[in-house]
């Protein structure tokens, strides 16, 4: 079972925006709060935001360079995927792929992928 997951953001207020909302339609709760992060929790499992040092903020995250990809969340329906696709379209949050969803991940992956402020790609998927 993950533990957490922590991910260093480049404007921590810009990133609770994005997250909070999505991550508490998923039923995760916050968790810790402090002056430089916050985080949110699951069961047993937590994702950590913490707000970037100045001095490591040029160098740009890019999932194709080495480390982390994306990150995966379980919908509870398709129809939570498609309700999350029109809010992510409502806030002007471009979705990923968009030609070829809900099945960008293949035939038997129904998911909707999108990227947070700082170009995270998150996907939102079900099986079939």
């Amino acid at each position: 079972m993950l533990h957490h997951v922590e991910l260093n953001v480049s404007d921590l207020r810009r990133s609770r925006e994005f997250w909070e909302w999505f991550l508490s339609g998923l039923g995760y709760h916050i968790f810790q709060e402090w002056e430089h992060g916050f985080s949110f929790k699951q069961g047993e499992t937590y994702l950590v935001f913490v707000q970037t040092e100045e001095r490591f903020k040029n160098a740009p995250y890019h999932r194709k360079a080495t480390g982390l990809n994306h990150l995966a969340f379980h919908a509870e329906s398709r129809s939570q995927i498609d309700e999350m696709a029109n809010t992510l379209k409502q806030k002007g949050i471009p979705v990923l792929y968009e030609d070829k969803y809900p099945y960008a991940g293949g035939p038997e992956h129904y998911a909707v992928f999108f990227e947070d402020p700082d170009r995270i790609k998150v996907e939102l998927a079900c099986g079939v």
